[in-house]
């Protein structure tokens, strides 16, 4: 048995509370990227490094993809950019957020917060998704 049929092994005895977390992510979806400037941002990703632009609603908000990466830039206009509710502002660097596909994304939050779990604010829906995707 190799270490990724172990791992699984292992995984499908573990208890139904520890599985739990496995069972509603879909998969990897893309990174959030905050930028100061988008259009610069995408000319760089798309003319030096090959991505494809999927998207832009420019200046605010673009999304660039290669292969099965999707890469969300966010600027400083963007939905993904507005203050927190304590008043602090998102900017580039430590801002960034992975994205994962799930079903019924409000019932998760629901669970999360409800083991305990702290969001820095409320979901919110912006230009590049919707409560469909």
């Amino acid at each position: 048995m190799n270490r990724a049929e172990r791992q699984s092994s292992t995984d499908s005895n573990r208890s139904g509370s520890e599985a739990r977390p496995r069972e509603f992510i879909r998969g990897f979806w893309g990174v959030r990227y905050q930028v100061k400037d988008v259009s610069r941002s995408v000319s760089f990703y798309t003319g030096q490094l090959g991505f494809k632009t999927d998207q832009q609603v420019l200046p605010a908000f673009a999304q660039v993809s290669i292969g099965n990466l999707k890469l969300i830039l966010s600027g400083p206009g963007a939905s993904g950019s507005r203050p927190m509710p304590d008043g602090r502002r998102q900017e580039a660097g430590g801002w960034d957020r992975i994205i994962l596909q799930v079903d019924d994304l409000e019932s998760r939050i629901d669970e999360l917060k409800n083991a305990g779990l702290r969001f820095r604010n409320e979901m919110e829906v912006g230009p590049a998704a919707s409560k469909s995707n």
